[in-house]
C-alpha cells in the first residue's frame, strides 16, 4: 500500500489534534503482521514528522498509528473520568 506523505500542514494539524498525552482508543489496525487488539487504549507520546501518531499502549506495546489508514478515536473527558475513578479504587487498600 502506497500512502502519501503528508504535507507540513497536515501533520502540524494532527500535532495539534493529539498532543502529547492525548488517551485514545483503537477501532482497528491495518497491520497484518503486529496489530494492537481493537479496543485497546493508549496515550500519545508524539506525532512524528511523516505524520504517524506515536502511542504508549496500555498494554505496554509500543506501536504507531497512520491516521487515515488506522482506525481510532480520542476518549471522551467521561471515558478517561471513569479510567481514572477505577485507578484511584485499585489504589485503596
Amino acid at each position: 500500500m502506497n500512502i502519501p506523505f503528508p504535507s507540513r500542514g497536515q501533520v502540524e494539524y494532527t500535532r495539534s489534534c493529539f498532543p502529547s498525552g492525548t488517551r485514545i482508543i483503537l477501532n482497528s489496525m491495518n497491520d497484518p503482521y503486529a496489530p494492537v487488539e481493537s479496543g485497546t487504549r493508549g496515550t500519545v507520546r508524539y506525532v512524528d514528522d511523516a505524520g504517524q501518531i506515536g502511542v504508549a499502549w496500555d498494554n505496554g506495546r509500543s506501536l504507531s498509528l497512520i491516521p487515515g489508514v488506522d482506525s481510532f478515536r480520542k476518549l471522551t473527558q467521561q471515558e478517561i473520568t471513569q479510567e481514572q475513578g477505577v485507578r484511584m479504587e485499585g489504589m485503596k487498600l
